[in-house]
């Protein structure tokens, strides 16, 4: 039954008010209701389905774990490609070293010159680890070394004269036709390592003119106070690069040093007894008394620090080389220690001990070269370290 004489709350007066409202009133309320959007709608109005319902906490857990899992198996399988693709770079350089081995020239031939009453004998002056440019202060080394300019200098000329002495000692029981010179590299420092830009005295061009002139002096000596014939094996280190990274197959590219050979070999092209040899090939073969001798600056070596030294991995490496062609000795430079593994010789360093040795933990060893005597009967019989420093440094 409709209320009478009530009043809406709209003011006016309705014979069916019902609640307090007009019959107009609740018209007008239908009406928003019916336009009014759903709990479950969007903005626009059209509904949507109920929220998710969340997830049980063990649930979670679990799901965390699996996610866990997955990206220790992702870190994983990463540093098992990145592993990959340090030893594919490994495997490539390696083929492109035995590839030169294979495309090798045939070896230079040293025969004897007189006749079997007689015995003969080859010196082998070995010159590599120069590093003329790179300063050594005493204070960084606890006064055990000390490296300019001029104690470069000074220490190549004496590598020269004390070589050319012991070479004639020898002559006065031995006849010595041949010398070789067999310079393996490494005579500048250049731009290698980043400290090396602050402490070098000379940029890698003048440092290469440096050696260059230490060079012809030394060769100018020996041709001047002997008549022996000098076969000069001529191969590039790894410090006179122009290359970020060392390219095997085609190092004398960016190397300062072939340059600096290149201009040796024109300087000298009109003396007959002198014969340069330098090759594309990371190895030189020659032929001494029927026995092979190879030569390289011996970078591709590398020492892990272990108990053994330069030993084990000096082993492993020739194994490998001999089996693309055997050779009795192997001579080479780089490690700045003086060595002998009886298949192979390891050439001192004219820079000595420095602060990187220092630092590192590396025994003290004075700067010194090497001298080889190879007999026509026996093969080789002696090695004489040569000094190049006249004040004691320990």
């Amino acid at each position: 039954m409709a209320n009478t004489g009530h009043k809406c709350a709209c003011g006016s007066v309705d014979k069916c008010v019902r609640r307090g409202r007009c019959r107009s009133c609740w018209y007008k309320l239908g009406q928003v209701a019916a336009a009014a959007p759903s709990p479950n709608a969007n903005f626009t109005g059209i509904a949507i389905p109920p929220s998710v319902p969340e997830v049980p906490p063990v649930d979670s857990v679990e799901a965390d774990l699996r996610v866990r899992r997955l990206k220790a198996q992702v870190s994983e399988l990463s540093g098992k490609y990145t592993q990959s693709v340090a030893r594919i770079d490994q495997l490539e350089s390696n083929l492109g070293m035995f590839t030169h081995l294979q495309e090798h020239s045939a070896p230079f031939v040293i025969e004897p010159q007189v006749g079997g009453g007689t015995n003969e004998a080859c010196p082998i002056l070995v010159a590599s680890d120069w590093h003329v440019e790179q300063r050594v202060k005493a204070e960084e080394t606890n006064d055990l070394n000390e490296f300019t300019l001029d104690i470069a200098a000074a220490r190549g000329n004496r590598f020269f004269t004390a070589g050319l002495r012991l070479i004639r000692l020898l002559n006065q029981d031995v006849a010595i036709n041949t010398v070789v010179l067999a310079l393996l590299g490494d005579f500048i420092t250049g731009q290698l390592h980043r400290d090396s830009i602050e402490k070098n005295q000379l940029p890698p061009t003048e440092a290469t003119v440096f050696a260059q002139n230490l060079l012809v002096s030394g060769i100018q000596f020996l041709l001047d106070n002997s008549a022996y014939q000098l076969k000069i094996v001529c191969k590039m280190g790894n410090h006179g690069r122009t290359s970020e990274k060392s390219r095997i197959g085609i190092e004398n590219g960016h190397s300062y040093e072939y340059l600096m050979y290149l201009y040796l070999k024109a300087h000298f092209r009109t003396e007959a007894r002198v014969e340069f040899i330098i090759e594309d090939s990371f190895h030189t073969y020659m032929d001494i008394y029927g026995e092979t001798y190879r030569f390289n600056h011996g970078h591709t070596i590398r020492s892990q620090g272990g108990v053994g030294g330069l030993f084990a991995p000096a082993y492993k490496r020739i194994m490998k080389w001999d089996e693309a062609r055997p050779a009795t000795r192997t001579i080479f430079g780089h490690h700045h220690q003086y060595l002998d593994g009886g298949n192979f010789h390891c050439n001192g360093s004219l820079i000595g001990f420095d602060e990187r040795a220092a630092g590192e933990g590396y025994g003290f060893e004075p700067p010194q070269q090497t001298l080889l005597l190879v007999d026509r009967k026996r093969g080789q019989t002696a090695k004489w370290p040569i000094f190049v420093e006249d004040r004691k440094l320990r």
